[in-house]
């Protein structure tokens, strides 16, 4: 089971977007965070280390969490999506942008 998490800004819209997408996987275990103060579900030092691949949506997420949880991610895997904050929560199109970018990524179940 390959535990995936995916963040954003504020766990609103684009990650639990994801989480809710690809939890159906075989072999995903997945949750989603948001690195902002005030974010829905906060990202904590736990969760990152929990996770063996993590998505973020944007550069500065990317920044924001090497930044904060820098030793956490000793030997973790984080890509950067670049999917902007323009969409709401299970938008169509960032559901095919989401599928488009972070399946590669995945296992075949």
């Amino acid at each position: 089971m390959q535990k995936v998490l995916f963040i954003c800004s504020m766990n609103r819209w684009r990650s639990p977007t994801a989480e809710q997408i690809f939890s159906e996987l075989p072999g995903i275990e997945c949750t989603s965070a948001g690195l902002n103060r005030g974010a829905e579900n906060p990202l904590t030092a736990e969760l990152v280390d929990w996770a063996e691949l993590i998505f973020v949506m944007e550069r500065s997420h990317k920044a924001k969490l090497s930044a904060e949880f820098k030793p956490h991610l000793k030997g973790k895997r984080v890509i950067c999506l670049d999917i902007p904050d323009n969409y709401k929560f299970m938008d169509p199109a960032l559901m095919q942008l989401l599928e488009r970018k972070v399946l590669p990524f995945l296992p075949r179940g």
